[in-house]
């Protein structure tokens, strides 16, 4: 059974009226109705950006598959990035049953492409293990199996999901060492959000920057 939300400082179960995404907490100012605990500003934040990113993969998609395929993708690396930053876990019942249902979308919805999304995800996968062999310090077997999660949904637009996610974490990699000198080796930074944005960038534009790198 899923639990019902409950506030993080008393545990008071969230009642149905406040629990309406973004704007239960701004009537609320932020608070609970209960104790007057502060909710983290990260709990609306995630809720608009979810409700952006899937107004977003509604205008981008092609087909009813394309559509549900992009929504559950966009919820599930959401979820993930958030989970992740929070307590440095990419969690295997988020990624689980999100493949199981990518693979249900595929298979029932264009059975044509699912040989193609099965080999991305087990390349991406392979990828991102090899990685994580070479570097176990600096990437989990989470982000292996969220790697592949996104090769189940993008298929070959996974190439330049993963392109982007590498290079978002170099880059911030890179201005934290300039910033903190030797103390940067101290920082562990999550892998997870950079591979979500990665996804986001893959599921929108993908298609369209594969055809422009192909057509050069």
């Amino acid at each position: 059974m899923r639990r019902r939300s409950r506030c993080p400082g008393c545990g008071l179960a969230v009642a149905g009226y406040d629990n309406i995404p973004v704007v239960s907490w701004m009537v609320l100012g932020g608070r609970c109705r209960g104790c007057g605990s502060a909710i983290s500003l990260r709990y609306p934040v995630v809720e608009a950006t979810t409700a952006a990113l899937f107004a977003a993969v509604a205008v981008r998609a092609d087909s009813a598959v394309e559509l549900a395929s992009g929504l559950l993708l966009v919820a599930t690396v959401v979820a993930v990035a958030a989970i992740d930053m929070e307590h440095r876990i990419v969690p295997n019942r988020v990624l689980l049953p999100a493949s199981l249902v990518a693979l249900l979308i595929w298979g029932i919805g264009d059975p044509g492409r699912l040989p193609q999304h099965l080999l991305f995800g087990l390349v991406a996968g392979g990828l991102l293990l090899v990685v994580a062999l070479a570097y176990p310090a600096g990437m989990g077997m989470g982000d292996v199996k969220l790697a592949a999660t996104m090769g189940l949904f993008l298929g070959r637009s996974v190439a330049p999901a993963l392109f982007v996610g590498f290079g978002l974490g170099a880059a911030v990699g890179i201005g934290i060492m300039v910033v903190q000198g030797a103390a940067a080796r101290k920082w562990a930074i999550p892998f997870a959000p950079f591979l979500a944005a990665g996804a986001v960038v893959g599921q929108l534009f993908g298609a369209d920057i594969l055809d422009w790198y192909l057509g050069l």
